[in-house]
């Protein structure tokens, strides 16, 4: 449990909130991306990056909601540069609409946070005919990335400032499906299984950070992309599941993180000096951690990358 954790080598534990883990922290010469930000960790990221002077954009899919939390935000810290911009991960149209506005803008980009999310629902195809979870954790994340991807390097050339990409992943990824990804088998309902489907799109979401990170590496590009776990968090993430949504809403509090520690994770490794020039890792509790054996498989990380494409082209 969260509260009997002790400090790892970063000198913070699952205790420690996203205020803590960036205390001290000027981050008023950057600008970032935070997916899913209208509520749970990602409003809490866009909140906390914007009190160290970050500029955020945040990509929602209800922008009336996240007007409101932009609202809110500034309420909460009245110097916050912060708007809000529609983007649908499930939907690759949305995704490109969103990365051309973005990029007509002239903006530069520092940060990139792939924090949106589903978990655990039931079978269904999204727009384009691919598997709900797979297709918002993480192809719409895959093809935000690439279509950014040229701001940033531009923005870390520039500027001189290293880029950051930060892929919200979950400890759920050791529980995916046995063989993993499974790539003849994406969009099969016979067999599906939402928790497994959870697992197989986070465990996406690290294989796709450290085949990223192996590409900018070799391409010398002055950015970096890891993964984390942000623990277990009492969010609307469970919404599909009235059971434990009210296990959650009971016990949640007593043995799951707030929001704000569930979003030091993100902060941590978004912008704490000490993560500078770390690439292809995985954190949680704001510590290098370890990942499933099919997390380290640089094989299916480069089948995978492979496959993304050809799900986008």
């Amino acid at each position: 449990m969260w509260f009997l954790s002790k400090k790892g080598a970063s000198g913070f534990s699952a205790n420690s909130t996203a205020e803590e883990v960036t205390q001290g922290i000027d981050g008023s010469a950057l600008t970032a991306i935070v997916t899913g930000a209208s509520s749970g960790i990602g409003a809490e990221t866009a909140r906390v990056l914007a009190l160290r002077g970050v500029h955020v954009i945040m990509g929602v899919r209800n922008i009336s909601a996240g007007k409101q939390v932009k609202e809110a935000i500034i309420r909460d810290v009245p110097q916050a540069k912060i708007d809000a911009m529609e983007l649908d991960l499930s939907s690759l149209a949305s995704v490109r609409n969103f990365a051309s506005t973005y990029n007509s803008f002239g903006l530069p980009l520092n940060l990139l946070i792939n924090n949106a999310g589903i978990m655990a629902t039931p079978f269904t195809l999204s727009k384009d005919k691919i598997e709900l979870q797979f297709s918002t954790n993480h192809v719409g994340h895959f093809l935000l990335t690439n279509l950014l991807l040229e701001t940033m390097k531009r923005t870390a050339s520039h500027s001189r400032k290293e880029g950051r990409i930060v892929n919200v992943s979950s400890r759920r990824h050791k529980f995916s499906y046995h063989e993993g990804i499974r790539f003849d088998k994406i969009n099969d309902q016979l067999g599906y299984n939402g928790l497994s489907a959870y697992g197989q799109s986070k465990l996406a979401n690290v294989l796709h950070a450290s085949e990223l990170a192996r590409r900018l590496k070799e391409g010398g590009v002055e950015i970096t992309a890891n993964s984390l776990h942000p623990g277990a968090i009492a969010t609307d993430l469970f919404r599909q599941h009235s059971m434990i949504s009210g296990i959650v809403n009971i016990l949640g509090k007593h043995v799951m993180k707030n929001v704000q520690q569930g979003a030091a994770t993100t902060c941590y490794v978004a912008l704490h000096p000490d993560v500078k020039g770390v690439s292809g890792k995985y954190y949680s509790d704001c510590n290098i951690a370890e990942t499933s054996p099919q997390a380290k498989d640089t094989e299916l990380a480069k089948k995978l990358w492979d496959f993304t494409m050809s799900l986008v082209d």
